[in-house]
Parts: structure tokens; C-alpha cells; sequence
């Protein structure tokens, strides 16, 4: 079974993705790559496609609700470590189920969790 955000990727279509721009960079192995953020202000960047008013950012591939994957997942910014789907940790996310309900789709429960997923 694959991770409930494999088969989600509501978060990605629904939210700007803010960051400062210290988290950029062209090594091919750290950071986010420096093309794929726009400026915000002095000190923040934006994933490409979130600041806008049906955000979509580009590093996400594939259908929301069916199968996504993030093309920079290693590399991807700090906002978007910090989001937990709904249940991952045990408890409720609001961004999660806003998320998904936006597109759609009904929130994470608990049960999802007890399924043993492939590693």
C-alpha cells in the first residue's frame, strides 16, 4: 500500500509554499533547485505554481486523488517537511483534511494507518 500522500497530493494543489531563500540551491543533492522558486519578497521564495490563485506546485506529478509523487522530495522545502497528513503522528491535521476536501476527497482516518504499507 502506498503512504496516503502517494495517493493524495491534495497539499501540493492547495497552498502556497512559502520559504526563505536560504533553502535554494543549484547542488544537485541539497536544497530546493533554484528554477523551480519565484520570489516572494527580500527574503522568501515560493515553489513555482503555489503562488497563485489555483496553486499547483510544479515539483508535484500526477493526479491529486489518484497517484502523486513530489519530483523533489529529498530536496523539498521546510513548509512542506512540516505538514503531516491527518492520523500519520496520531492526531488530526487541519491543513490535511482542508486540503482534501478541496479537491474532493474525504479526510484521512485512522484506519488508513493500520493497513501495513510497502517500504
Amino acid at each position: 500500500m502506498l503512504h496516503p500522500c502517494q495517493r493524495c497530493g491534495a497539499c501540493c494543489a492547495t497552498y502556497r509554499v512559502a520559504f526563505h531563500w536560504m533553502e535554494t540551491t543549484d547542488d544537485s543533492d541539497i536544497g530546493v533547485p533554484e528554477a523551480l522558486a519565484e520570489t516572494l519578497d527580500p527574503h522568501r521564495l515560493a515553489m513555482r505554481g503555489t503562488n497563485a490563485k489555483t496553486p499547483r506546485c510544479v515539483a508535484l506529478h500526477g493526479d491529486v486523488g489518484i497517484e502523486t509523487a513530489c519530483t523533489i522530495y529529498p530536496r523539498r522545502p521546510s513548509p512542506c517537511r512540516a505538514v503531516m497528513a491527518s492520523y500519520e503522528d496520531g492526531t488530526v491535521s487541519p491543513q490535511c483534511d482542508k486540503a482534501r476536501l478541496r479537491h474532493g476527497l474525504a479526510p484521512l482516518t485512522l484506519a488508513e494507518w493500520a493497513t501495513p504499507r510497502a517500504s
